[in-house]
């Protein structure tokens, strides 16, 4: 037997207890008010897609989306700590290692507009690289709001290759630092 409808049953109950003739306008009244309320709901719905759609508008033409290179180490600071999330490759150009995780930050950074992609030539940044520890290259950090979240080093704990990881990978790993929303690689 099919389940019926909690508002439906509640007016059938209320109607069974006064013995009223009148079932169906009472039903068909309830259901109006249902109506209402679910277009309420949609009317809150679509104003707050349309927000995340400004929003995500307005990021998209400022630098979120894209893998910049910061040449600057205050410029660098300024920037992790006004962001909410931020990713920074401390590098070196010609390391090959280094080459091959600006690429994948590159390809990644484009499907993730709530996160800013940055990358900054250690030689450029003498004293975060001291603060922060940095010695061994790649080092990718991971802030949220200002504070440094996550640390790879090398490919260390990205994939089961210690040469080589992908993007999948990469992103995992930047997922369970919190400083990915959500998942945007689909086997690619």
């Amino acid at each position: 037997m099919a389940s019926v409808d909690p508002k439906v049953a509640a007016v059938l109950d209320r109607s069974n207890q006064y013995d009223n003739s009148d079932d169906e306008d009472a039903l068909i009244a309830e259901l109006e008010e249902d109506e209402s309320s679910l277009a309420a709901f949609r009317e809150q719905r679509l104003l707050q897609l349309h927000g995340e759609l400004a929003r995500a508008k307005a990021q998209r033409n400022s630098d979120y989306g894209t893998y910049t290179e910061i040449k600057d180490e205050k410029q660098l600071m300024d920037i992790t700590t006004s962001a909410k999330l931020c990713v920074v490759h401390f590098m070196k150009p010609d390391f090959n290692r280094c080459r091959i995780m600006d690429q994948r930050l590159a390809a990644l950074a484009p499907k993730h507009f709530d996160t800013r992609f940055l990358s900054i030539n250690v030689e450029n940044a003498p004293f975060l690289v001291v603060k922060l520890k940095i010695q061994v290259l790649p080092c990718v950090l991971s802030f949220i709001d200002g504070v440094s979240s996550d640390r790879i080093v090398g490919f260390e704990g990205i994939g089961y290759k210690p040469d080589s990881f992908t993007l999948q990978e990469l992103e995992a790993r930047l997922l369970s630092a919190n400083v990915l929303l959500r998942s945007k690689m689909v086997d690619e």
